[in-house]
């Protein structure tokens, strides 16, 4: 992802999916103690902190890249790389909010529209080619969501559209990530993920400062740790394989959450919330197929 070349064959894809599932426990772990803290203090305050060691990792791991901060830093889209990492940064804590609100496994199973999101808009907004039978997809994932929100139920949340509104919000992200990266590297994108988002939301988080207890700090000083170590695993993850070999194993960090908010938070997994969940996944992996299968024959002709 940031540096070196991916493995060919078997060993690497084998390699990479085991650091992608590790990298996704550590996700879910990390929204588990998210969902935790979120309980007792502000979104805003937890994810600040957050913030400044993921900043700190960002900076130590582009300083000793070649040429140092100065080259990482260099963009040829300095307003829309802030712009990233401004929504990342806004995005994160609502999704922490909705994790004491809703719940680990209903928010994550609705958020996990977001690939689909993200295929849809890099066809209308980049001009990306995408098959008949990703748009199926797509619409079929849709499907999947309002199965699990259940719009003019009697049961029906409206805060449950809040996830969704998140889902969008990433996808925007990573739009802007893929329009950045025609001309910006890869480091030099995560680079300011992590600075733009630590100033942002600096900018606002003293106001929501929060006194801790010694748990709460141990607590927060894990976020961090586990944060940073998600982070690290990723970039070695796409380092050693393809995108496509390890983006189906993305949908661990659903499983491995619904099932911290299950054991750890006593949630409850409703029918619907199963089913949609299967659906929005499945159609995920169909889209992510196509798209594959779409980039192979393009390749041989």
């Amino acid at each position: 992802m940031l540096r070196g070349d991916v493995e060919q064959g078997p060993p690497g894809r084998l390699r990479g999916i085991g650091l992608m599932i590790a990298t996704m426990a550590l996700f879910a772990t990390q929204d588990g103690i998210s969902r935790h803290l979120a309980a007792d203090h502000h979104p805003i305050f937890i994810v600040m902190i957050r913030y400044w060691a993921f900043a700190a990792f960002v900076v130590t791991l582009s300083a000793n890249r070649p040429g140092g901060l100065r080259v990482v830093a260099r963009t040829a889209h300095p307003l829309a790389q802030t712009a990233r990492g401004l929504l990342l940064a806004a995005q994160i804590c609502v999704v922490t909010y909705s994790f004491d609100r809703l719940g680990l496994a209903e928010t994550h199973a609705i958020m996990s529209v977001y690939p689909l999101l993200v295929a849809a808009g890099g066809a209308i907004f980049l001009g990306e080619r995408i098959a008949v039978v990703q748009w199926a997809a797509i619409a079929f994932g849709f499907v999947g969501v309002l199965i699990i929100v259940r719009p003019g139920s009697g049961v029906f949340e409206p805060f449950a559209l809040v996830p969704l509104l998140c889902a969008v919000g990433f996808a925007t992200y990573g739009i802007l990530t893929r329009w950045v990266g025609k001309r910006d590297t890869a480091a030099t994108s995560f680079f300011f993920t992590g600075i733009a988002g630590a100033a942002g939301i600096s900018l606002i988080g003293p106001f929501f400062w929060s006194e801790l207890t010694g748990s709460a700090w141990l607590f927060l000083a894990a976020l961090c740790v586990i944060g940073a170590s998600g982070h690290f695993l990723l970039i070695k993850a796409y380092e050693t394989a393809e995108v496509a070999a390890l983006q189906p194993f993305a949908y661990v960090q659903l499983m491995l959450a619904s099932a911290i908010g299950v054991i750890v938070f006593n949630e409850s997994l409703s029918a619907t919330l199963i089913v949609g969940s299967i659906i929005v996944v499945g159609a995920g992996l169909l889209a992510l197929r196509a798209g594959t299968g779409a980039a192979c024959r393009s390749v041989r002709r």
